[in-house]
């Protein structure tokens, strides 16, 4: 059978000003291994690109519809550090003060010092547990902060940026709750996907898994390019990526499906993903409403500073900087050519991008994972395809805030 009968059709809108978009789309399904997929960009607030295509499913039983959800790794911190930017923007969370100051006994081990910056920049020092972890333990709310409060650093906190891969939603979640009294998944839902009709949630309802897509795992290492990777690891990347070990068998599961894992069990569509992103991209706004004020909406992407980031540092031969929550786009061009684009990849491909200069955001979802924590394949060709439409249009007027 030739290549182009098995691509499966894009269904979908695309304004013929992001055609390149359509055609990345498409060749990520004809050269890229793509299984199922889904794409949106918003530009000024209106949704240019709606496309999603293939299958559910690895049986290929099941196509890829307009509703169809899918678990999206780490592209779930976008929304979770929603939540705490939310929370400063009311005057009832400062990134500047001790984290002790709202979570008493996170001072433990000599954390006193450690800063709400520190943990939405990935600069506590706590990238993962340093005893054994199981998935049962990590889906325990309770517990698991209490572990993580308990924990000595592993490098000095403030100092260095180290990926906190499942840590992060637990630390900023945990916050979110000694604030608001509210778990983040609840918080999300109260103070923006609910009133907004945002199609998103943490962790995912039991009557919302028949539309949930099955995840499928990159090709395995072998033992030896596994001990290989490893080799190159510290302990505290390790403890990041390892502790537990998570995947596509554990996030089909109903036990990750519902539990509260903020980091990293977000489900959404394309399009919920384009519109939470689109809420930073728009300073703040939401259609004619308004999530945060403009300054709060800046200051996600205000830089913690640049380094080789002791998780993620193998994997990536240059420099990279987080802000409050996101990673800028920086010399690596991740999140496209404006160095200070932000967004969050998802373990395997999918992606959340912001761009507030050219008033544009980016969600791209997939079930075929990769083997890239960030800058898969796919994702880039969609967002190069982005900024060259872009490109071609006038430059932006006017001013969302």
């Amino acid at each position: 059978m030739l290549a182009s009968q098995q691509t499966p059709a894009a269904h979908g809108h695309c304004d013929p000003r992001f055609a390149a978009v359509r055609t990345a789309f498409e060749d990520n399904f004809r050269d890229r291994g793509e299984l199922g997929a889904a794409v949106s960009v918003t530009l000024d607030g209106e949704t240019v690109v709606d496309l999603w295509g293939g299958w559910a499913d690895a049986a290929r039983t099941r196509p890829w519809e307009r509703e169809t959800l899918v678990n999206v790794w780490s592209t779930s911190k976008g929304p979770t550090a929603l939540c705490a930017h939310i929370l400063a923007d009311r005057g009832l969370l400062d990134f500047d003060a001790p984290v002790a100051a709202y979570w008493p006994e996170f001072a433990a081990a000599g954390k006193g010092g450690v800063l709400v910056r520190h943990l939405l920049s990935h600069r506590a020092g706590l990238s993962g547990p340093r005893e054994p972890r199981t998935l049962a333990q990590l889906c325990d709310w309770e517990p698991t902060v209490r572990s993580l409060a308990e924990q000595e650093p592993w490098w000095e906190p403030g100092t260095r940026s180290g990926y906190h891969a499942l840590a992060f939603g637990h630390l900023v979640g945990e916050l979110v709750r000694r604030v608001s009294g509210l778990l983040p998944g609840a918080f999300l839902k109260q103070e923006v996907t609910g009133p907004l009709g945002i199609d998103f949630t943490i962790g995912l309802p039991e009557k919302e898994a028949a539309r949930a897509a099955e995840l499928v795992h990159p090709r395995a290492a072998s033992s030896s390019e596994q001990a290989a990777i490893f080799a190159q690891l510290a302990p505290a990347a390790l403890a990041a990526l390892t502790n537990p070990s998570v995947g596509a068998a554990e996030a089909n599961t109903p036990r990750w499906r519902a539990a509260e894992i903020p980091a990293a069990n977000g489900h959404g569509t394309a399009r919920a993903v384009a519109a939470l992103y689109g809420i930073f991209a728009l300073k703040g706004t939401y259609g004619s409403r308004r999530v945060l004020s403009p300054e709060a909406a800046e200051r996600v992407r205000e830089g913690q500073g640049s380094c080789r980031d002791l998780v993620l540092g193998a994997g990536f031969e240059k420099e990279t900087e987080v802000g409050l929550g996101l990673w800028l786009s920086g010399a690596n061009g991740s999140y496209g050519p404006n160095p200070r684009a932000f967004g969050h990849d998802g373990f395997g491909g999918s992606c959340g991008l912001a761009d507030p200069e050219a008033r544009v955001s980016l969600g791209y979802v997939m079930n075929r994972m990769g083997p890239h924590i960030a800058d898969d394949p796919r994702k880039m060709a969609l967002v190069d395809a982005l900024y060259s439409a872009l490109r071609g249009l006038p430059a932006p007027v006017g001013d969302a805030g």
